[in-house]
């Protein structure tokens, strides 16, 4: 039998422009510009920079009729809803404690060949043919930025047969990969790290340190992986001190030759902080980025195209076409600008409650006043859902007395000490780095023992946790740590 019934389900949807708002106030200092450029070049009706008129009122933003309707009908547009008195609509985004003099930093980036340009110019001084020009060419294409070469060669021979009609042998690809090795930096076309290192390892003088090196990692690399120095020096028959001289050998090499290379093609990232903290008169005081506070306003033109439509007595077919368009790039230009003006108020809220939760932290930098704090507790003295305090704390940077830090480092859970206090996680972390930068090295703690340790100290934690806090702050297990 069946049976029809009504149902009622509560959703919420996050409209298009909730959603771009949510990514505009994710995205950092620099990222932000870029967007702000691209909204720049693809809206005409809006303009950056200051304007020769008198400053638009806040109460006029509200006229504009944003409903997102796209099927605009020219008779409905009340055209003077879009001309002001001031003929101009000039909204200013800058905050009032910002201004265009004020001191802006920037940080050059670093230019020059890319690390690909720069093998490939190595490459010509070598008497090749036109195929082995080839195969070099798309050989060095294809090793990555670390100076690897992550592909089979069995790939590399099949791509150069169906994309250049090259039919070569495996033989002959490796023939051309070692004359590519022999490039600088030294390790540069390597298939694994012990090739990586070995090839470095050859272009050394040659010294008996230098020799058991390349022995070791040739024929006991995994040995020498996880650091089982009795096996080595029982397989090897050398003494501690010969041992410890071809380690040092190799602890000198670079496991990333290509990442030393300052013409990278990836441009190295410089951090622009988002916010700037200062102590003034014992008091902390928070500013936001000017670069994030442009000056925006919609473009003289387009408002005098507005008053040509207006003022014309026959109404043209093509005049409508062209105020639609025109309404459409002046509703998008209202909505962005204030969504910048959100995006504003947004970062401040959050990162003044921040640093209000912080306060100890800031005036002293001491990092055990640092509180527990989790994103519910920023959310909820802000009034404003954790995934937005979340955007802003994962992608931006305060420049503080003390350094530039990434936000959601000052994040941790609690957790509670001997004493029944609640003490941050960071705390913890702290403590055991320092418990660890400080035992023998030839004889690491174990977990079992860092978590006697941390008892002892007024921490009672659990072996798996210390062993989590080890794997979060990058540290290896005891044995990896190992120095003989």
């Amino acid at each position: 039998m069946l049976k029809q019934s009504l149902h009622y389900k509560l959703l919420q949807k996050l409209s298009p422009q909730q959603i771009q708002l949510m990514k505009l106030i994710q995205l950092p200092t620099q990222a932000f510009e870029q967007k702000l450029k691209q909204e720049l070049e693809e809206n005409p009706a809006l303009e950056g920079g200051k304007e020769n008129t008198d400053d638009f009122e806040d109460s006029q933003n509200d006229e504009y009729d944003d409903s997102g309707n796209e099927n605009i009908s020219t008779d409905d547009i009340n055209i003077d809803e879009y001309l002001s008195d001031d003929e101009i609509p000039n909204y200013k985004t800058q905050a009032n404690n910002y201004s265009s003099d004020d001191e802006d930093k920037h940080i050059p980036y670093a230019s020059g060949t890319s690390f690909t340009q720069h093998l490939k110019t190595q490459i010509n001084t070598y008497r090749l043919t036109e195929d082995e020009e080839t195969i070099t060419d798309f050989l060095i294409g294809s090793i990555d930025d670390s100076g690897y070469l992550r592909r089979d060669l069995d790939d590399v021979l099949d791509d150069l047969a169906f994309t250049q009609n090259i039919f070569t042998t495996i033989e002959e690809l490796e023939r051309l990969l070692h004359l590519v090795q022999q490039l600088d930096p030294a390790g540069v076309g390597a298939r694994s790290l012990k090739e990586c290192l070995i090839l470095q390892l050859k272009r050394k003088p040659e010294k008996p340190s230098v020799l058991l090196a390349i022995n070791i990692l040739e024929n006991s690399f995994d040995h020498f992986a996880k650091k089982h120095y009795k096996k080595l020096l029982q397989k090897f028959h050398i003494s501690e001190e010969q041992l410890k001289d071809a380690i040092l050998q190799i602890e000198k090499l670079n496991p990333k030759p290509g990442g030393s290379y300052l013409g990278n093609n990836r441009i190295a990232e410089q951090i622009v902080p988002d916010f700037t903290i200062k102590i003034v008169e014992g008091e902390l005081e928070l500013s936001l980025n000017s670069r994030n506070a442009p000056e925006l306003h919609v473009s003289r033109e387009y408002s005098n195209l507005l008053h040509g439509y207006k003022d014309s007595k026959e109404k043209s077919k093509s005049q409508k076409e062209a105020v639609q368009f025109i309404k459409q790039k002046l509703d998008s230009a209202k909505w962005f600008i204030d969504a910048i003006k959100q995006r504003q108020q947004t970062l401040l809220l959050n990162m003044n409650a921040i640093m209000q939760h912080q306060k100890e932290y800031f005036l002293t930098g001491d990092e055990r006043k640092l509180k527990p704090m989790i994103l519910k507790d920023i959310a909820d003295v802000i009034d404003m859902d954790v995934s937005t305090v979340s955007r802003v704390a994962n992608s931006k940077y305060v420049s503080t007395p003390y350094g530039t830090k990434l936000i959601k480092e000052f994040f941790s859970e609690s957790m509670k000490n001997d004493q029944g206090e609640d003490v941050s996680t960071r705390e913890i972390k702290n403590i055991l780095e320092t418990v660890i930068s400080n035992e023998n090295k030839k004889k690491p703690l174990t977990d079992d023992k860092l978590s006697v340790l941390l008892k002892e100290k007024g921490y009672p934690i659990a072996r798996r946790t210390v062993a989590k806090y080890r794997e979060q702050l990058d540290i290896p297990v005891a044995r990896l740590r190992k120095k003989i």
